[in-house]
């Protein structure tokens, strides 16, 4: 439980990037960084940003800094907070899986709350049906993946950092998601090979990879493709690209990026939050019988 505590409580400043509104999904105000360039007659895409238990969204895009690129990329950004728990130590979480982090066993369903948070940012803004995305560390990686498997008819793909997939596989959802799993071999709290948390299992990085790589139809083995410096705090290119790409039903596909030696909060490097952000807008969802070219980073 003591490493349950340190999931994600991040108080390193950061500048972020200046909050330029604020919409209201039913459970009180949540930021929203809106690109200067905004034209309500260009769809824009949305990235949802999900902090990891004890953060909240503010401390989760100062840490990540996304919200630096609004303008650069022209995506807008929501940095909602998850429920803060009325025992323990009063943590904000995600009721994401159930290894992760509903303690108290509060009656929440987060995923119906992330894609009302979706609903009202498109009731506001023109967003890009093919380009929305959820970003999640840890608790909020495992929050990720559950709204993607539960809504992934909006869903185009997400980037979890130190999270995982649900307890038990499940049934392929309806459609392909693009899938990103960023993990450090060295995490001591959501372990890169799997683990339990208060009895309950998660699986491990690749095993996460694999399952959604078989949900999207795509080949059971991946490919080592590329190396890249991910964590500033480790000599060289310390991460390894594995991509599992070949076969997979449009609109879908799977990536580990793999953190040598990487722990559960990375001194994530200059270019992290780029690349990232890259792999997500260059994938986008296949709309009914629609051609999309995707070009793969």
């Amino acid at each position: 439980m003591r490493s349950m505590l340190l999931l994600l409580l991040l108080c390193t400043p950061f500048v972020s990037a200046q909050q330029t509104s604020q919409i209201d999904a039913g459970r009180g105000d949540i930021p929203l960084l809106v690109p200067d360039a905004y034209e309500a007659n260009s769809p824009s895409p949305l990235i949802v940003l999900l902090h990891g238990y004890g953060s909240n969204g503010v401390q989760q895009n100062d840490y990540m800094r996304i919200g630096e690129l609004v303008n650069q990329y022209g995506f807008i950004l929501a940095t909602p907070d998850g429920t803060q728990e009325t025992q323990g130590r009063n943590a904000r979480f995600w009721n994401a899986s159930d290894a992760c982090c509903n303690f108290y066993a509060n009656d929440l369903d987060d995923a119906v709350y992330v894609l009302d948070i979706i609903n009202t940012v498109k009731a506001d803004y023109q967003i890009d049906e093919r380009r929305v995305y959820l970003i999640g560390h840890s608790n909020g990686g495992f929050m990720s993946y559950r709204t993607a498997h539960e809504y992934s008819d909006v869903i185009a793909g997400i980037a979890s950092l130190a999270g995982a997939e649900a307890t038990v596989a499940q049934a392929a959802p309806a459609n392909p998601v693009h899938i990103l799993q960023i993990h450090g071999t060295a995490d001591g709290t959501i372990a890169y090979d799997g683990g339990d948390i208060q009895g309950n299992a998660y699986p491990g990085a690749e095993e996460t990879v694999s399952r959604w790589a078989g949900y999207n139809g795509c080949a059971a083995e991946g490919l080592v493709t590329a190396t890249l410096d991910l964590d500033s705090s480790l000599e060289g290119l310390e991460t390894t690209v594995t991509r599992y790409n070949n076969g997979c039903q449009p609109g879908g596909s799977a990536e580990l990026w793999t953190i040598a030696d990487g722990a559960h909060i990375p001194q994530i490097s200059s270019v992290f939050p780029e690349k990232v952000v890259e792999w997500l807008l260059a994938r986008p969802k296949m709309l009914d019988t629609e051609t999309v070219s995707v070009t793969q980073n």
